[in-house]
C-alpha cells in the first residue's frame, strides 16, 4: 500500500511540473458526436487518479459486505451440523464416563446433523450393548448396514465391531448375522488378527470344530494374541473334533483323526489332554494308557499331574501302580499323593482314595506345608461319601468351604 501512495505521489507531482518545464500545460480533446471534451493534461491525470482511488476504495467496502455475507450465512447454514458435532463429542465423553444411556442418546441425536452417521449409529449400538438393551442395539446395527450399503469401502475396524455387538448377543440369528459379516470379509480373516480371533470364536460357537482348528494354525503365528488365549481354542476346538470323529463315526475314525495330526501339535498339551478326554469318556483304555504311561514315568510336573485328575479314567490300574511307585521313591510328594487319590476315586476304589488324600492332608502337619487345594478336599469328601461316613465328609466339606 505504501508504495502505492509513494508511486501516485511522484506520478502526480511530474504531472504538475511537466508543464512548467516545457512551459505548454498540454490538452486533451474528446469528441462524442456532437460533443466534444476539452482538459489539460494534468486536469485529465489527476480525474482519473481520483477514479482510481475511487475504484479501489468501492472494492474494499463490496469485498468487506462480500465477507459477512458469506460469514453471516455459513453460521445461519451450519449451525445444526455445529449442534451435531457438540452433541456427538458429547456422547464420547458420556461413553468414557460409562453413562451408556446418555451416551446413546448423543450419539442417536447427532447422527444426522453431525454428518458422522456410519460412528454415531456404531456407537450408539455399543453405548445400548453395554446397557444389554438388545433391540436398541439392533435398530442401530440395521441404520449402519443402511449407511455402509452407500459406501464404496468400509472401515474393516467398523465391521469388527460390529461383528463383536452381534455376537455378545448370545443369539442364533445374531450369531447368522456375524458370520455374514465374517464371510464377506473373509479375505481379511489372514491379514487381521482381530478378525482371525472372531472366526475361531464364531465357529467354536457354531461347532465348526475343523475349520476352527484349521484357522488354530495361522493363530499361533500371529503375535498380538496371546498364547493361553490360543491353547483355550485348542482344548475346545480339538475336543470337538475328536468328539465329532467318534460320535458321526467310530472308534478308528477318532483315532485316524489323531494320527493325521503332526508330532508338533500331538505334543501340546491343550491337544493332548483333549484328545485323552474323548478316550477316558469312552473307556477307550488302551490307547489312553499308551499315550499317558511313558508320560508318567517320566516324572511329569505338578499342572500336568493336575489336568490328569480331570480326565474320567474308570480303569486305571497301570497308572495307579505308576503313582505307588513313585510315592515308593518319596512317600512326602503331594503331588503323586493327590494324582493317585483322584485315579482312585474316578476308578471306584474309594478305600485308597481316602488314604491318599488322608496322607496328602497330614504333609501340612508334618511341616512339609499345604500341599493340597479346594479340589483335592472335595474328592476326600466324596471318597467319605462312597463309603457311607457322612459325618466325616461333612467335615471335610466344611473345611473346603473355609478354604
Amino acid at each position: 500500500m505504501i508504495r502505492i501512495i509513494i508511486g501516485l505521489i511522484i506520478f502526480l507531482s511530474a504531472m504538475a511540473i511537466s508543464p512548467f518545464l516545457i512551459d505548454e500545460k498540454g490538452y486533451i480533446l474528446i469528441a462524442m458526436g456532437n460533443t466534444t471534451i476539452e482538459l489539460t493534461v494534468l486536469s485529465a491525470g489527476i480525474m482519473l487518479t481520483l477514479l482510481f482511488i475511487a475504484l479501489i476504495l468501492s472494492l474494499k467496502v463490496l469485498r468487506g459486505g462480500l465477507n459477512f455475507s458469506f460469514s453471516t450465512w455459513n453460521k445461519m447454514a451450519f449451525v445444526g451440523q455445529r449442534r451435531g458435532i457438540a452433541n456427538f463429542n458429547k456422547g464420547l465423553a458420556a461413553y468414557m464416563l460409562e453413562d451408556y444411556s446418555q451416551a446413546e442418546e448423543l450419539f442417536s441425536k447427532s447422527a444426522i446433523p453431525s454428518k458422522r452417521k456410519q460412528s454415531a449409529y456404531l456407537l450408539a449400538a455399543s453405548a445400548s450393548a453395554k446397557q444389554a438393551l438388545d433391540s436398541n442395539t439392533n435398530h442401530y446395527l440395521a441404520l449402519l448396514d443402511k449407511e455402509t450399503l452407500k459406501l464404496k469401502e468400509v472401515g474393516l475396524e467398523s465391521v469388527i465391531v460390529n461383528i463383536k455387538l452381534l455376537m455378545n448377543q448370545d443369539k442364533p440369528e445374531t450369531y447368522a448375522k456375524a458370520r455374514l459379516l465374517i464371510d464377506e470379509n473373509h479375505k481379511q480373516i489372514g491379514h487381521d488378527a482381530r478378525l482371525l480371533s472372531l472366526e475361531i470364536d464364531l465357529c467354536l460357537i457354531e461347532q465348526r470344530f475343523e475349520q476352527a482348528v484349521h484357522s488354530l494354525a495361522a493363530a499361533r503365528k500371529e503375535k498380538t494374541i496371546a498364547d493361553h488365549t490360543v491353547q483355550a481354542w485348542e482344548k475346545r476346538a480339538y475336543y470337538g473334533s475328536f468328539n465329532e470323529s467318534i460320535r458321526l463315526h467310530d472308534k478308528q475314525a477318532l483315532q485316524d483323526n489323531w494320527q493325521k495330526l503332526s508330532r508338533k501339535v500331538k505334543q501340546r498339551e491343550a491337544v493332548l489332554f483333549a484328545y485323552c478326554k474323548v478316550l477316558a469318556e469312552h473307556d477307550i483304555t488302551e490307547p489312553l494308557n499308551k499315550l499317558l504311561v511313558p508320560l508318567f514315568k517320566k516324572s511329569p510336573s505338578t499342572e500336568f499331574l493336575k489336568k490328569i485328575r480331570d480326565l474320567p479314567i474308570k480303569q486305571s490300574d497301570e497308572l495307579i501302580a505308576i503313582a505307588q511307585k513313585q510315592l515308593h521313591k518319596d512317600v512326602h510328594s503331594g503331588k503323586w499323593l493327590s494324582c493317585l487319590g483322584h485315579l482312585a476315586l474316578v476308578s471306584g476304589q474309594y478305600s485308597m482314595a481316602e488314604k491318599a488324600f488322608g496322607s496328602l492332608i497330614k504333609l501340612e502337619e508334618e511341616d512339609y506345608g499345604k500341599q493340597y487345594d479346594l479340589q483335592d478336599l472335595q474328592a476326600l469328601a466324596q471318597a467319605h461319601s462312597h463309603q457311607g461316613q457322612y459325618q466325616a465328609a461333612d467335615e471335610v466339606w466344611l473345611k473346603a468351604s473355609n478354604l
